[in-house]
């Protein structure tokens, strides 16, 4: 159990710190301007990528958040968290999809490497969102048995 509260922390802690990041996204613009160089439409079209990722990211987190509050009160396959995961599949699919874009005019190794992190993320959490659909009707069953 020591290990869940641990979690729940640390995704507390990533939850809140990305807010504040999404939120300083457009003044961390000019650094990334002064940094890269990049001007226009390309500033714009890379600042707008940060945020809508990042929005996605918190999202995730927020999902997380909720699913942990049914695992620490004792019950954790219930329908509300499949809803969860199914919404994290959806928030990594936009992820993945606006870094795929990003490929066709900037591409680097690591824009690859998070297109095929947040795929394969988004694959798991359907897979677990199917598993946890399972789990809840064999609990149901169960409970009627009883």
């Amino acid at each position: 159990m020591k290990i869940n509260k641990l979690t729940k922390i640390m995704v507390d802690i990533m939850f809140y710190g990305g807010i504040v990041c999404v939120a300083l996204v457009p003044f961390l613009a000019k650094l990334i301007n002064a940094s890269y160089g990049y001007e226009g439409v390309k500033m714009i079209a890379f600042t707008l990528m940060l945020f809508f990722s990042g929005v996605c990211a918190v999202y995730i987190l927020f999902n997380l958040k909720q699913m942990y509050k049914t695992l620490i009160g004792g019950n954790p396959f219930v329908k509300k968290n499949t809803a969860c995961l199914k919404r994290m599949a959806v928030a990594c699919g936009i992820i993945t999809l606006i870094y795929v874009i990003k490929c066709f005019w900037m591409f680097s190794w690591a824009t690859a490497v998070i297109v095929r992190v947040f795929s394969v993320g988004g694959l798991f959490c359907l897979t677990l969102k199917n598993i946890f659909e399972t789990a809840i009707e064999y609990k149901q069953e169960n409970d009627l048995t009883i």
